[in-house]
């Protein structure tokens, strides 16, 4: 994997990124690709740095969940076509599959960091830009949103990124294979009927909808949303018998936080829980 050469050694709200924009505010981190002239496309420095972020993520208590968004009406373009897309043609096979293994670790980092991701998608989110949506817990978009997995029309496999492990498990293997195969654009409202979306907001209040959603999961009991998340990745190769087992694990593990002992103190005073994420 390529490491950005100013990985992520600061907590994340005095981080600056070079190559996105980074907020920390009511303990939701807010992410924008902000390249709008272009669409937001990602480069080789954004992919490695966007990395390093989520991996640090993991050491961060003080951001609580994340928003992904992009600047200028859209998500983003996927991969730059002249600056990673030129330059791939010119690769060795080893050069090539460096690159593929790169591109992976973001979705890895996605799914490994414990806090969950909001996806704020507006107008275009094609390539790359859907994988970061589908690698994403929760996506809210808007009715001109345009969801494109584009591998096809380049001469590429639908298998990129792990699309061919977790788009069929949001919209079904069905209607996964017919956007792998066609490349063809999943509107909104579409996407909403899919289930690739969880709702759709008007374009100038989804950035707001999705930092909403994200600070009502920061109000949450940390660990235990950070359980549910592992859970919800794990599962998929379990049997059922064996995910009753490891559930029955977790919850005990969850039942041993001090946030359980304040729900049930909360309760029995008529009172709403204030969690403190330990």
């Amino acid at each position: 994997m390529t490491v950005a050469a100013n990985a992520v050694t600061l907590p994340l709200g005095g981080y600056r990124p070079k190559h996105f924009l980074l907020s920390v505010v009511d303990r939701v981190a807010t992410i924008t690709l902000n390249r709008p002239e272009r669409k937001n496309p990602l480069t080789f420095d954004s992919y490695a740095e966007l990395v390093d972020l989520f991996r640090a993520a993991a050491k961060d208590d003080s951001v609580k969940a994340f928003v992904v968004t992009g600047a200028g009406g859209n998500f983003s373009s996927g991969g730059d076509v002249h600056e990673i897309i030129g330059p791939l043609v010119e690769r060795d096979m080893p050069g090539l599959l460096a690159f593929t293994r790169m591109t992976g670790e973001l979705v890895k980092a996605m799914r490994a960091c414990p806090q969950p991701i909001v996806a704020a998608i507006d107008g275009v989110c094609a390539g790359a830009g859907a994988i970061m949506a589908m690698a994403s817990d929760l996506r809210l978009g808007t009715a001109r949103t345009k969801i494109a997995f584009l591998f096809n029309r380049v001469g590429l496999a639908g298998c990129d990124m792990g699309a061919c492990a977790m788009l069929p498990r949001i919209v079904g293997q069905g209607r996964a294979a017919e956007l792998l195969y066609l490349g063809r654009t999943l509107p909104g409202e579409e996407a909403l009927a899919w289930g690739f979306l969880n709702r759709l907001v008007e374009p100038d209040a989804v950035l707001a909808a999705a930092q909403d959603l994200a600070r009502e999961i920061a109000g949450g009991p940390t660990f235990a949303h950070a359980m549910t998340k592992r859970m919800l990745e794990m599962e998929w190769a379990m049997s059922v018998e064996a995910a009753v087992e490891a559930e029955a694990v977790a919850q005990a593990v969850c039942m041993q936080t001090k946030d359980f002992a304040r729900a049930y103190q909360a309760f029995a005073a008529k009172r709403q829980p204030v969690f403190g994420g330990d």
